[in-house]
């Protein structure tokens, strides 16, 4: 399936500052405008580089004011998620070493936590070790934990949302990041855009290494759902902020779309 996809960004700072961002998908072409204009001018000093997990990172300079920041991108992806029922768990001595760093704790993971090994042991009960526990969890977020927005903020970790029993999509991800680790299960953030998402916004799930590859699970939906275009990912929401400022700055908008076979535009 191929999408027309983007996200426009209306943010206003007070004072010209240094920006860190995460916006363009991690395959494709794509095409940037800075308020209503294609392309960056000089004085945003921008630069692209990518970072330890293979994601594309911008660098560039919000002059002070009103940025309208819009990035679009032609991108293919699977219309299907791929499903295994019956991958196995790997033992961590015959797992890759790219994949060792998934098992570690991390900000929002505390997957060494004694309740979250507890939780974890409850959450997948007599599941096979395998996609069938990473299956089991997300299950039971979906259907234990409200998504309900204003319940959670940029401080909030895996183990204050299961105590809230609400969250966000970031905040689901984080718990499935964490009870997945804690049965010694590589586990990582994903964050992106999906298809036909309602309401369409930015979006976040996780994936957890099972057999010999990745696969995704998304507790935010009841069933498997493909038109998942990858922005990046990583250990957990600390990696892969879609915008991180050196100074103040305000989010007036965010407005994110994907149109099949490109035939809509972002205008």
């Amino acid at each position: 399936m191929r999408l027309l996809a983007g996200c426009e960004l209306s943010i206003e700072t007070e004072a010209s500052g240094a920006v860190q961002a995460m916006l363009r998908p991690r395959s494709g072409g794509v095409r940037w405008r800075v308020n209503d204009r294609d392309g960056f001018d000089p004085v945003h000093a921008f630069a692209e580089y990518t970072d330890g997990f293979g994601n594309r990172c911008q660098r560039f300079t919000l002059p002070e004011g009103l940025t309208r920041l819009q990035v679009q991108s032609v991108v293919d992806t699977a219309p299907d998620l791929p499903v295994a029922p019956m991958a196995p768990a790997n033992d961590p001595a015959a797992l890759p070493a790219e994949t060792l760093q998934f098992l570690l704790p991390s900000r929002y993971c505390p997957s060494d936590r004694a309740p979250m090994w507890q939780r974890a042991l409850s959450v997948v009960g007599d599941a096979t070790p395998g996609y069938a526990q990473a299956e089991a969890i997300r299950a039971w977020i979906h259907t234990h934990l409200a998504y309900r927005y204003g319940t959670s903020d940029s401080s909030t970790d895996a183990q204050q949302t299961l105590e809230q029993g609400a969250g966000v999509c970031r905040d689901f991800a984080h718990v499935g990041i964490t009870l997945c680790r804690a049965l010694d299960i590589p586990a990582r953030m994903v964050v992106g855009w999906l298809h036909d998402l309602k309401p369409m916004d930015l979006h976040a799930w996780f994936e957890a290494y099972l057999g010999d590859t990745w696969y995704a699970f998304d507790a935010t939906q009841a069933a498997p759902r493909g038109g998942r275009v990858v922005i990046a990912h990583g250990r957990d929401a600390a990696d892969v902020a879609f915008l991180t400022s050196y100074r103040p700055l305000r989010t007036l908008s965010i407005r994110v779309w994907t149109d099949i076979d490109g035939d809509a535009h972002a205008d």
